[in-house]
C-alpha cells in the first residue's frame, strides 16, 4: 500500500530532526513526506532540507500564513496546501505533528491493520509525554480515539468525510463522520508515539473559548456539550477550563456560526455520543 505523509511544521526546530529520523528509518519506509513549511522563522526549512538530500522520497512545500496559533485552522490549512501537492496515487494519507518520535514499525504496523480488514479507515497509536523523565500517556482522550498528532486514513475513507475542516474539532468529526460512513476505527496502544511538546502548549488566549466553539458546531447540543466541557477540563486538571468550554459553546450560538457536520450527521453523532456515555455507565 502507497503511504503519503503530509507534515505541518511552523518552528519546529527543536523537534522536527527526531519527528524526520524516526519516519526515515521505518521498516517500510513511507512512499512520500511532504513537511509543509509554514512561516518558519528559525532553523526548521535548514533541518528539512538536510533530511531531503539524503532521502528522494522526501520534501518540503514552503507557504506563508499567519503567525497566529488557533488550533485546528493554521494547521489544517497547512495540511490542505500540502494536499493540494501532492497527486492522488495514495492507499493511505496520514497527517503526522512535526515533534513526535515514531516507533520504527509503525508504518509497517497501520499498514498491516489497513490490509486486515476492508472497512478499516483511520488507524493510529497513543502519544505518551515526557514526565520526570518517564514517558507517560498523554491522557486526553478516550483509547478508541485517534490523536490529532498522529492521523493516518484509508483514501476511500478521507474522501467520505469530506477531508479534514478547518476548525478546533476537526480530530473528532473525522472520527464521527467516518462511523456514519460505516468505517471502522483502530487504536493500538503497542504503538507508543513519544510526544515532545504537550497538546496545546502553543495555543494563543482566543483558543480557549475555541473547544466549546466546536461542540457548538458539531451540534452537540447543550446536554452533551455539559458533559464533554467536564470531562475534558477534569482530563487537563484545569477545572476552570470548564466555564471557558460552555461561554465559547454560548458565543457560537449567539454568532450563528455554520455547523460542520449536517444535521442528519448531527442526529447520527449525538446518538453515538449518548450511546458511548450510556455504555461506560453501565
Amino acid at each position: 500500500m502507497r503511504v503519503y505523509i503530509i507534515i505541518p511544521a511552523h518552528n519546529e526546530e527543536k523537534y522536527i530532526h527526531s519527528t524526520l529520523a524516526s519516519l526515515c528509518n521505518q521498516t517500510i519506509l513511507p512512499d512520500k513526506i511532504l513537511v509543509v513549511n509554514d512561516n518558519s522563522t528559525d532553523k526548521t526549512e535548514e533541518i528539512i532540507r538536510s533530511y531531503i538530500a539524503k532521502n528522494k522520497f522526501l520534501n518540503i512545500l514552503n507557504i506563508s500564513s499567519s503567525g497566529e496559533h488557533i488550533p485546528g485552522s493554521k494547521v489544517i490549512n497547512a495540511f490542505n496546501a500540502g494536499l493540494n501537492e501532492l497527486d492522488e496515487n495514495y492507499d493511505i494519507i496520514c497527517k503526522f505533528d512535526a515533534d513526535l518520535i515514531f516507533p520504527e514499525n509503525y508504518i509497517e504496523t497501520i499498514i498491516s491493520y489497513f490490509k486486515k480488514d476492508d472497512r478499516i479507515g483511520l488507524v493510529g497509536g497513543f502519544c505518551f509525554i515526557d514526565k520526570n523523565g518517564e514517558w507517560t500517556l498523554e491522557n486526553l482522550t478516550n483509547e478508541d480515539h485517534v490523536r490529532g498528532a498522529l492521523k493516518a486514513y484509508r483514501k476511500n475513507c478521507f474522501k467520505d468525510i469530506g477531508g479534514l475542516k478547518t476548525s478546533m474539532g476537526w480530530d473528532t468529526v473525522d472520527e464521527l463522520l467516518a462511523q456514519y460512513h460505516n468505517w471502522q476505527i483502530v487504536t493500538d496502544k503497542k504503538l507508543k508515539v513519544k510526544h515532545l511538546k504537550p497538546t496545546g502548549k502553543t495555543y494563543n488566549k482566543k483558543a480557549k473559548y475555541k473547544q466549546g466553539e466546536a461542540f457548538y458546531r458539531l451540534r452537540y447540543g447543550l446536554i452533551i456539550t455539559i458533559i464533554a466541557s467536564l470531562k475534558l477540563a477534569l482530563l487537563k486538571r484545569k477545572p476552570l477550563f470548564f466555564l471557558d468550554y460552555i461561554k465559547g459553546y454560548f458565543q457560537a450560538k449567539k454568532a450563528n456560526l455554520p455547523f460542520l457536520v449536517s444535521e442528519k450527521e448531527g442526529e447520527f453523532i449525538r446518538k453515538l455520543r449518548w450511546k458511548k456515555m450510556k455504555e461506560k455507565l453501565l
